[in-house]
């Protein structure tokens, strides 16, 4: 087993800044957890007191039902994986792979043995007896991989591993670092992993859950699927998502009607009433108004009509399958996605001109000005 448990776990350096805020995380035996937010959230810094390269003030951090808040690095049964790629540049890549284990005292046989079977996994049979220099970034980010694994440790950890590459690589080690994770959960070695970045893209596309951070504190832990769908926050609504979700300041009117409308400037917007069930329950005047780009479409025909607000389309991205189309409802920039289809058929000669929007309100979420807390959930 190699469930790893944050219980209040706190730092605070000598200066007096407190950098993690006593949080409380649990992840299972075998999950992929990334770990994201902005610069200076503490996410790095979380990562290495669970490797025990940084000390912890308060709290405790346990990894199989052990508590390894005062055992060094090397007996918490950890590997970690490093932003740069800390080769030795003097050994080949099979002695970097199996330098590890030769420091352990490991047979030469079982060295061998290891070492083969990571090479294999990770397709690095034929540069075994290269040194580091004769290697591409994606290969030496590989070796890296490569001599975590061989160590077989209870938790991989990795440390925006992939930063240092071009785009086509980073998508490319996505897959394999995913695809190796797999692999060994299906040959029953132990494959937890704990993975910063700040690229969405990865968190999304690797996680089975991803851990948000901010300033320290852990804002919301979920699937992917649930952090982009039901955001507990504004700052999650705004960070997980590209395009950004559309935010708006308004207010929220009671109507006569036991009902509720939103204010865009002069227009107004009704809400559902799955919404609005929710929304009386935690009534607040002042809100935040958040919407998905992809949920506000061209109107036609069917369009509620309290679901429809006019804009000036002001200036159109092409990203090849789909427009980005931004539109102002007076004073305010929306944007939408809109299929290229749609937009040769519908808005050619469209910029500066009024069109009619379809905000899909079911999807649309409510977050109080005050508490910054989605009431809309």
């Amino acid at each position: 087993m190699s469930k790893v448990v944050f219980e209040n776990l706190t730092k605070v350096y000598s200066n007096g800044f407190k950098a993690v805020h006593g949080i409380n995380l649990e992840i299972e035996d075998g999950e992929f957890l990334v770990v994201i937010g902005p610069s200076g959230c503490a996410k790095s810094t979380t990562l290495r007191m669970l490797a025990g390269l940084e000390s912890i003030t308060g709290g405790s951090i346990s990894i199989g039902g052990k508590v390894v808040n005062g055992l060094p690095p090397k007996d918490r049964g950890i590997a970690m994986v490093f932003q740069n790629y800390a080769l030795y540049p003097h050994m080949s890549v099979r002695e970097n792979l199996g330098f590890g284990l030769k420091l352990a005292k490991v047979s030469k046989a079982d060295i061998e043995k290891q070492v083969n079977e990571a090479a294999e996994l990770l397709e690095l049979t034929p540069l075994l007896d290269r040194l580091p220099r004769q290697l591409s970034g994606g290969q030496a980010q590989r070796v890296a991989v490569g001599r975590a694994i061989v160590k077989r440790p209870q938790v991989f950890l990795f440390d925006e591993p992939l930063s240092n590459l071009d785009a086509k690589l980073r998508a490319s080690m996505r897959v394999r670092i995913s695809d190796l994770h797999k692999t060994l959960k299906k040959t029953n070695r132990s494959a937890t992993s704990v993975y910063v970045t700040h690229d969405q893209t990865e968190a999304m596309t690797m996680g089975d859950r991803i851990c948000v951070m901010k300033d320290g504190h852990i804002m919301q832990v979920d699937t992917p699927a649930n952090l982009y769908k039901y955001p507990k926050n504004l700052f999650v609504a705004g960070f997980i998502g590209a395009p950004e979700m559309n935010m708006v300041e308004t207010r929220l009117d009671r109507t006569g009607e036991g009902k509720c409308h939103l204010a865009l400037s002069s227009q107004m917007l009704g809400l559902p009433d799955e919404k609005l069930q929710k929304v009386l329950t935690n009534f607040t005047e002042d809100v935040v108004f958040g919407i998905r780009p992809e949920f506000i479409k061209l109107a036609d025909d069917n369009s509620p009509r309290d679901e429809l607000i006019k804009g000036t389309i002001v200036r159109m991205e092409n990203m090849g399958a789909e427009f980005y189309v931004h539109f102002t409802v007076e004073d305010r920039e929306l944007c939408t996605r809109i299929p290229a289809d749609v937009v040769e058929a519908k808005l050619l000669d469209a910029i500066g001109k009024e069109h009619l929007f379809h905000f899909e309100m079911n999807n649309g979420h409510i977050f109080s000005k005050a508490t910054e807390i989605n009431i809309s959930l």
